[in-house]
């Protein structure tokens, strides 16, 4: 399982909107995959992100697959009924979760608006499998899991992430998760103070 919390690494997430958004955008559909998304902070605030940026129209087509090893069998109800306690909720900026939160009939809980709920879909996978959920991702996000694995692990499964992206997808892994020289050829960076990638079609 990953840690993670609403608007962690938010220079990444940025970067995503302002460098892959505009390409990925020439499609009818964006799908994105999340893998390791915890208990939803993650893949939920990207699509508040991406709303932000885009109409109520277009954002309709944007899919986002959450997944997560899942040990405790609890991350399928909770992301799906996108409610979280006050605690959760208060690094997110105030013109934000004023916008896309709504307290929850749970007393000290805040619920996600429909429009960016229904963007997210959860489903458990395990990354060791090195079997994707889908193909045809115009970005995955892998933050915060690959330093649990070793070299050869992290290898593999960037090479499973790399056949489950589109030609010219983007790849976003966790600051301090460095490519691995081994599969550098894979991948070429979008940027310099970050760690995205876009996906190189020999």
């Amino acid at each position: 399982m990953a840690f993670t919390y609403f608007f962690r690494d938010l220079q990444t997430l940025e970067m995503i909107c302002e460098y892959a958004l505009p390409e990925l955008r020439a499609r009818r559909y964006i799908n994105i995959w999340d893998a390791g998304c915890a208990m939803g902070p993650e893949p939920y605030t990207l699509a508040m992100l991406l709303r932000e940026r885009i109409g109520h129209m277009y954002f309709r087509n944007i899919r986002i697959q959450a997944t997560d090893i899942d040990g405790s069998d609890l991350f399928d109800e909770i992301i799906t009924n996108a409610a979280y306690p006050k605690d959760q909720v208060e690094r997110i900026p105030q013109e934000i979760f004023k916008k896309y939160f709504v307290p929850d009939e749970q007393d000290g809980y805040f619920k996600l608006i429909d429009e960016i709920k229904r963007v997210v879909k959860f489903q458990k996978h395990d990354l060791l499998s090195l079997l994707p959920v889908a193909h045809d991702f115009g970005l995955i996000l892998c933050k915060n899991v690959l330093l649990h694995f070793n070299e050869s692990q992290r290898i593999e499964v960037i090479k499973m992430f790399h056949s489950a992206l589109m030609d010219g997808g983007f790849l976003t892994m966790e600051q301090t998760q460095k490519l691995p020289k081994q599969i550098e050829n894979m991948f070429e960076p979008v940027v310099s103070n970050a760690q995205l990638y876009r996906k190189v079609v020999k």
